[in-house]
């Protein structure tokens, strides 16, 4: 049975990828946003006979990426409707195995790979801690594994942090909504709040502002689709966690990780090595 999963989640993310499928995406920026997860990650470490996993693939978006310079990834979601799109995504690689499973069901036996990754999925369960130990558990000693999970803005300034808690109680109503409503109001929001604000960060930032604590100002170089799907996904899902940087390296090292580093371009990514 499974425990550590929440099934209104799945079919959220299900629901997501099958509308954003990546497919409108220029690739250009989508290896864009790939670099800015994957800087930080031990390339020199791996190659064409490394074994790994992608935990929570979604469209596989990132594995298009990683797919090519491994010997075998083994990708992981507990949707469906989100594995169908992954595998229509990478079809054309041959070296992809995909099986329906979520944080505290991985399909694989401890200690086999020589690296993992889970982008985004972590924070979106009900136990963050104990779905990073999982993962962990399916890694060779020093193999590395790249985490991102959602920060609690604890290197923000406190009005930035009580806007987002006025976005929150809005998260909290649409992502109760039936899946259409959902997407019709985050596509509201894109239209009238990402976009708007991105781009007014990108003009200011072209006359030497310093934009990096401006609403949404993350945006600013990324295309309309981008911005919603990240609106969907932000306002859709019901639960998600947050973490500042020093509980996000607590739990990493509890659940057997060392010489943790974190990314200075995408708070919170981070690195760690099993032990």
């Amino acid at each position: 049975m499974k425990t550590n999963i929440d099934n209104q989640v799945v079919a959220g993310f299900g629901d997501e990828w099958a509308r954003f499928d990546q497919a409108g995406l220029d690739r250009y920026e989508l290896q864009k946003m790939f670099d800015n997860y994957f800087n930080i990650f031990p390339w020199h470490l791996v190659d064409s006979g490394s074994i790994g996993f992608d935990l929570g693939c979604g469209s596989g978006r990132w594995a298009s990426f990683v797919a090519p310079r491994v010997g075998k990834l083994y990708l992981f979601d507990p949707s469906n409707d989100a594995l169908e799109v992954a595998k229509r995504n990478l079809s054309d690689s041959t070296n992809c195995e995909f099986a329906l499973a979520g944080a505290d069901d991985i399909p694989l036996a401890d200690d086999s790979c020589d690296f993992g990754y889970s982008l985004g999925v972590l924070h979106h369960i009900p136990d963050t801690a104990a779905g990073l130990r999982s993962c962990v558990s399916k890694l060779k000693s020093g193999a590395p594994f790249l985490c991102y999970l959602y920060y609690s803005f604890d290197n923000r300034p406190v009005w930035f942090r009580m806007l987002w808690k006025m976005s929150d109680v809005l998260r909290r109503g649409i992502s109760s909504l039936p899946n259409s409503l959902r997407y019709l109001f985050s596509q509201i929001l894109a239209a009238i709040v990402y976009f708007p604000l991105a781009k007014t960060a990108k003009l200011m930032e072209t006359f030497g502002v310093n934009v990096e604590y401006f609403p949404l100002s993350q945006y600013r170089n990324n295309s309309f689709y981008v911005m919603r799907n990240d609106a969907l996904d932000r306002f859709g899902t019901r639960l998600e966690r947050r973490f500042s940087k020093a509980e996000m390296q607590v739990m990493m090292e509890r659940a057997g990780l060392e010489n943790i580093n974190f990314s200075t371009t995408s708070f919170w990514t981070a690195i760690g090595y099993k032990k």
